[in-house]
């Protein structure tokens, strides 16, 4: 297998590692580094290890590994949101279409299994190229900080996010 290098990513999974702290809730607390939006009862954040530029995370503020200990407020919120998530991807990136799923419990591949979470990811026409499929690779065309400078805006406009 080819290897592409992205050191970036090593202080990421170093701090990962050794805090042991859920990243949501990390995010979510008052001493959050910034999530890209919240509201009362959930965050979008961007995904540190995306499938493609755009991909976003929404989650519960709340610890909740399962849908059916969400309550109804923070269902109905989760959804708003990441329907909120994908109107902002479409005016900063007009993708073609979307993936938008959750891996619930870790033998479905949830990364988090303890904090359930949405996965928001843009998706264009002729976005899988030989180098996924051939190499096992995937090239992504943008640094996290240029696409969250290209989606905060979006989220800032909706005029809907709430101190926590």
């Amino acid at each position: 297998m080819e290897r592409l290098w992205s050191p970036w990513r090593m202080q990421y999974i170093s701090n990962a590692k050794s805090s042991g702290e859920c990243i949501f809730c990390a995010e979510f607390a008052p001493r959050g580094s910034n999530p890209l939006y919240r509201t009362e009862l959930s965050i979008v954040m961007l995904n540190a290890f995306p499938y493609n530029t755009g991909h976003v995370m929404v989650a519960p503020g709340r610890h909740v590994g399962a849908l059916g200990e969400l309550t109804t407020a923070e269902r109905h919120d989760l959804m708003d949101v990441t329907t909120l998530a994908t109107t902002v991807i479409d005016h900063a990136f007009n993708p073609h279409g979307y993936n938008v799923g959750m891996n619930l419990g870790a033998t479905a591949g949830a990364g988090i299994p303890g904090h359930l979470h949405i996965h928001v990811v843009p998706r264009w026409e002729g976005d899988t190229n030989f180098m996924p499929v051939v190499a096992e690779t995937k090239v992504l065309p943008e640094m996290l900080a240029e696409t969250e400078s290209k989606l905060r805006p979006g989220f800032a406009k909706s005029g809907r996010e709430q101190e926590v």
